[in-house]
């Protein structure tokens, strides 16, 4: 097994050395910024506590979903 399994469409996470990684997508549902520096952030600006404002390319890419 890889390192870093493939990221499936909609996906919530995948491991990293070691590290629970969330997608985007599951950032994007989630709908509020944790603060933590997620390598996914959707929000903009990033990681940035409580905020709920998504980039545009994030809403334009699960507008959709």
């Amino acid at each position: 097994m890889s390192q870093k399994e493939p990221e499936k469409a909609h996906s919530d996470y995948y491991f990293e050395n070691g590290y629970l990684v969330f997608t985007e997508y599951f950032l994007f549902k989630r709908g509020i910024c944790c603060g933590s520096g997620c390598r996914h952030c959707p929000f903009e600006p990033r990681h940035s506590k409580g905020n709920r404002q998504l980039r545009d390319e994030v809403k334009l890419k699960y507008s959709s979903s």
